[in-house]
């Protein structure tokens, strides 16, 4: 690279001497003759400057260092300056002035000796070099940053592009999976739809055609046989309601701690009356099994549907074994706690991978017409997610399948409550009193009526809660107030309750509905008792007999 110096010494023979010393020694200077010609030298690019003192003195000494201080962040220009040998206080002042301004300076005293003045200029254009190997860097580096910024510009482009791509595609498949769970709704509709029409029309037939008999035929036999098999079909609708209910996760559970080993010993008898003598149920529980939070009528009805789909699966009669064990610290579906597993295993015909990825969707069953309604283990499924736990199923052809109950375990001691014997049911006394009974049904107003004059009650019927407020304004003597919670005219047996607990808080009240999930819990907050419909005879009884036990 070629380097450029700039000679300013215009008195007597120094720029001369100093520009042919600088030649031999194969620096190229240039002669300065007058400080103007020094700053514009300087302004059009000099990679070093030698000065004799002489030439600056008297001169604007702030023009030249506003151009050192205008110089690039790279440049840093070396001055070389020739003293004189004054040394009066003045021009020592001036001298420390000149340095301050110049910056980078270096000062050599007279006389100077050849081989010094050729080692600091050539110190000062080294310097020099590197500020030019600095600058080429700084260059580097910025277009090296202009690329890279446009090269991220360029990127962030392309993602932008990209992730609105994927938007699209996220949002067009959130629109097909919306189609096909709307598809898949509607499909689950139509089979939950013809399975339910077609159970309760098989259980209608079975009444409409048993109360034509009934009329036609006198024999008290027929009848009775009559009578029963209409009984057995409403007590079957009723049952399969309640499968739907616990299916479809609206059927409120009522969670109590349930002794597993003693309740499985108190359904063993239901359970061989149930499965026939061709099978047997061998029940294997671990040593101080815990209690679980459970209800236990459910818990009852998942552990007949499982034994009866066992005993189904065994043709030739075999073994149902039940096995139990706790499951410390174990990771269940709403995280790590305390289970315990129920499983119920047989050894029949098994399943396959097929009929294992739909048993537990209603309505999906691989028995005959008429001998499943599918709804099974669909219930199986409802009653152990309900209760905070989870099921698993294990099926292989020709060996067997185990079904397995994870339930929590409870931290409470098991309640044991001793069971209502029929003939004290049956026995106990009836007492005289008045209903206010509250149904817009006429039919089931009429046969309610009947129930409560049997029972030893006088009914006054109205058909809506408004028509309720009335029979009261009379001060008449009422013992109860019975009252439906579903009715028309946007009032209901809810909001009939609560009117009474502010007009009469000591009349009792007792409610009753086919759909009680939809209201248990207001009822619940009032301390008000619910009747589920369909109900019998005795199961009115003791409900108004607990309800006029309760102290209001």
């Amino acid at each position: 690279m070629h380097q450029r110096v700039l000679v300013f010494a215009p008195i007597g023979r120094d720029a001369p001497a100093t520009i042919d010393l600088l030649a031999r020694a194969g620096i190229a200077a240039t002669l300065c003759r007058d400080y103007a010609q020094l700053l514009g030298d300087m302004e059009a690019g000099i990679d070093a400057a030698f000065v004799a003192e002489e030439g600056l003195f008297g001169q604007d000494l702030d023009l030249l260092a506003q151009w050192v201080s205008r110089q690039p962040a790279w440049s840093d220009l070396p001055f070389v300056v020739l003293t004189s040998r004054h040394d009066e206080p003045r021009v020592t002042r001036w001298r420390q002035e000149l340095v301050r301004g110049l910056r980078n300076v270096a000062l050599l005293e007279r006389p100077v000796q050849p081989i010094t003045l050729i080692s600091v200029m050539q110190a000062a254009l080294r310097a020099r070099l590197r500020q030019h190997e600095v600058r080429s860097l700084l260059a580097a580096r910025e277009q090296a940053a202009a690329e890279l910024e446009s090269l991220v510009a360029q990127r962030t482009e392309q993602l932008q592009q990209v992730n609105s791509q994927l938007r699209n595609e996220m949002a067009e498949r959130a629109r097909i999976e919306e189609s096909l769970r709307h598809a898949q709704k509607l499909e689950a509709l139509g089979q939950l739809t013809g399975g339910v029409a077609h159970d309760f029309n098989n259980l209608l037939m079975v009444i409409t055609a048993g109360l034509d008999m009934m009329e036609r035929n006198q024999d008290p036999a027929r009848r009775a046989r009559m009578l029963q098999g209409m009984r057995q079909a409403a007590q079957r609708g009723a049952s399969l309601t309640r499968q739907l209910l616990a299916f479809s996760r609206s059927h409120a559970l009522r969670p109590e701690t349930v002794d597993l080993a003693r309740h499985l010993q108190d359904m063993k008898e239901l359970l061989d009356r149930s499965l026939g003598g061709d099978v047997q149920v061998d029940v294997r529980l671990k040593p101080d099994l815990w209690s679980v939070q459970v209800d236990p009528g459910e818990l009852e009805l998942v552990l007949l549907n499982l034994a009866v789909n066992a005993r189904d699966a065994m043709a030739r009669g075999g073994v149902i074994t039940i096995e139990g064990e706790n499951l410390p610290d174990w990771q269940g579906p709403n995280g790590r706690g305390d289970f315990v597993s129920l499983c119920v295993r047989d050894n029949g015909a098994g399943m396959s991978e097929e009929v294992k990825s739909h048993v537990f969707e209603p309505f999906f069953t691989t028995k005959d017409v008429g001998k499943g309604s599918g709804l099974g283990l669909a219930q199986v499924y409802g009653f152990a997610q309900q209760s905070g736990g989870t099921t698993e199923i294990q099926s292989e052809q020709g060996v067997g399948t185990a079904i397995t109950l994870y339930l929590p375990r409870s931290e409470h001691d098991p309640t044991h409550v001793a069971a209502l014997h029929p003939d004290a049911a049956a026995a106990t006394p009836s007492s005289t009193g008045s209903v206010l009974m509250v149904e817009d049904d006429v039919e089931v107003a009429a046969l309610v009526r009947d129930m409560l004059g049997d029972i030893g009650y006088d009914v006054i019927h109205v058909s809506n809660p408004d028509a309720a407020l009335g029979a009261l304004a009379n001060a008449r003597h009422l013992d109860l107030v019975f009252s439906d919670i579903m009715m028309p005219g946007g009032k209901s047996g809810i909001d009939l309750a609560r009117e009474l607990r502010q007009r009469r808080p000591d009349l009792p009240v007792l409610l009753t509905s086919g759909y009680i999930e939809r209201n248990r819990d207001e009822a619940v907050a009032m301390g008000i008792q619910v009747l589920p419909k369909p109900y019998g005879l005795e199961e009115l009884r003791l409900a108004i007999a607990a309800v006029l036990e309760v102290p209001h």
